[in-house]
């Protein structure tokens, strides 16, 4: 399929865990114009956290509109739809009516802690991690979606009489986008299906295996495409008729962003959380180290590039708790002047294991602790701990990664926190190599415009994509290896305070 001439742009919508974004780029990749609109965050116990559907099906269209009354542009002049999402958020919903059965559980959710300790105990952990490439963990779609299927009175027996739909929430808004009631298509892509623990990685199809060991109907899962093929043409307002043809995962639309297309290359996304991906090409890579195996992407009926990747559940989403919970900065903004208020964290660590701890530990049994206080410790003491935590996952991260694979040469970033300095200094301070931000940091949104622009032919190749990639800013190491080496040290210790907090009695 060809673009018109008139069609001169490319749509990307970013939903993704607090708010969503969209955003128009042009041929040369740099955004046109964007809105954005943040959504409620629901927290009805310790440790849960979910969205209303609806409300996210809401801000998306709001945004749409917004970004298409911003850029002053027509549907017309739109070639094609990308999307991005939060991944591993799991939602059900009925076919016959649209709505969905109960609020969606987000990735962060650890309610299925139970579930997934009894398939470790019962023997199960071991085969789905060699199906899926992933650790049998809350994280994950498949054992959200089978507490659903438990929990929410009838859902089983309909899910079994064929009258639910699950997906993660591309496949919602994809539905949505291509008429919902009246015909929308139920897809999810490879990126968004591999982050299940129900995909055969092998395959790049459902596992029979993983869905009986879990609980789930196959039946009610969406068909698996590939990151970049038209799915279906919108029917919603000013974009009816334009084709969707892009789908990835947050973090993979990132790497694709990012122009890492070259197995070795790897990014750091800093969001709600952070997550590092590496691509590692058609090769399936099976950490020791505590990360994880994913699909990158997969364009058309190429074959599927694959990656290894470290998931770190609580870095941006700290900033956002240190402003709403506890009201010691007004703006997220605020945080980079606190911080440089000290010139060190004063000798405090604040580990954000709001969720347990992910990559490279695995370990859900884990809760936040601020240690390392004394009387000595200030707000700008705890503002650059809360900075800190941050670098120090990812450097847990690339630890894992480097024993797994090769040596990291720089650091590419992207994502809101990139744009505090001070934090991306001591990033590279604590990595001992150069972290470099690009010239467009909202890589998501942009990895899924060139993926839909890659389907219709608005880019004729990856290597056109990679040439708008532009170098914005470097950051150098400038620590000594001593001081490193004692910041670590203190750190691991500190990781070893959350360790063992949830049991019988506390959750």
């Amino acid at each position: 399929m060809s673009v018109t001439s008139r069609a001169t742009y490319v749509l990307a919508i970013d939903q993704g865990t607090t708010s969503t974004r969209a955003m128009i780029v042009g041929q040369d990749g740099l955004p046109v114009a964007s809105h954005q609109l943040e959504h409620t965050q629901i927290l009805p116990r310790a440790g849960w956290v979910e969205h209303d559907a609806t409300e996210i099906w809401a801000r998306t269209r709001d945004v749409v509109t917004g970004v298409l009354d911003r850029s002053g542009l027509d549907g017309g002049q739109i070639a094609t739809i990308g999307i991005t999402n939060q991944r591993e958020t799991t939602l059900v919903w009925d076919r016959r009516t649209g709505r969905p059965v109960c609020n969606a559980i987000v990735w962060q959710d650890t309610r299925t802690k139970d579930m997934c300790d009894a398939l470790s105990a019962a023997g199960a952990a071991e085969r789905l991690t060699t199906i899926t490439g992933l650790p049998v963990a809350t994280y994950f779609a498949g054992p959200k979606l089978a507490w659903i299927l438990e929990n929410v009175p009838g859902a089983r027996t309909d899910a079994q009489a064929g009258h639910l739909l699950f997906g993660t929430i591309d496949t919602w808004l994809l539905w949505h986008l291509t008429g919902g009631l009246e015909g929308g298509v139920h897809l999810t892509d490879v990126t968004n299906a591999s982050r299940t623990l129900l995909m055969d990685l092998r395959t790049l199809d459902w596992s029979d295996e993983a869905c009986e060991t879990i609980g789930v109907p196959r039946a009610m899962l969406p068909r698996i495409v590939s990151s970049s093929e038209v799915y279906g043409k919108c029917t919603i307002g000013r974009l009816d008729g334009v084709p969707v043809a892009g789908v990835l995962g947050d973090q993979q639309a990132a790497l694709f962003g990012q122009a890492c297309h070259a197995p070795g290359q790897a990014k750091n996304t800093y969001g709600t959380g952070n997550f590092m991906l590496l691509n590692t090409g058609a090769s399936i890579v099976t950490s020791t180290h505590g990360l994880i195996t994913t699909v990158g992407y997969r364009l058309g009926d190429a074959p599927a590039v694959y990656a290894l990747e470290g998931s770190i559940a609580v870095t941006g989403s700290l900033v956002q708790w240190l402003r709403d919970n506890i009201g010691l900065i007004e703006t997220a903004a605020d945080i980079e002047a606190l911080a440089c208020t000290v010139t060190d964290n004063g000798g405090a660590y604040f580990v954000p294991a709001f969720s347990g701890l992910f990559a490279p530990y695995w370990r859900p049994d884990a809760r936040g602790a601020l240690v390392g206080l004394t009387r000595y410790v200030n707000k700008g003491h705890l503002a650059r701990a809360v900075l800190e935590s941050t670098a120090f996952q990812t450097a847990d991260v690339i630890a894992a990664m480097e024993a797994d694979a090769l040596p990291l040469a720089e650091l590419r970033v992207d994502g809101g926190m990139t744009a505090n300095a001070t934090l991306m200094q001591f990033q590279a301070d604590l990595l001992g190599v150069d972290v470099v931000r690009p010239a467009v940091t909202e890589t998501t949104a942009l990895g899924s415009a060139y993926a839909a622009g890659l389907a219709v032919g608005y880019w004729a190749d990856t290597a056109e994509v990679a040439a708008n990639w532009v170098e914005e800013r470097r950051w150098k190491p400038t620590m000594d290896e001593g001081e490193r080496g004692r910041l670590q040290r203190n750190w691991a210790k500190a990781v070893q305070r959350t360790l063992n907090w949830v049991d019988e009695d506390v959750n």
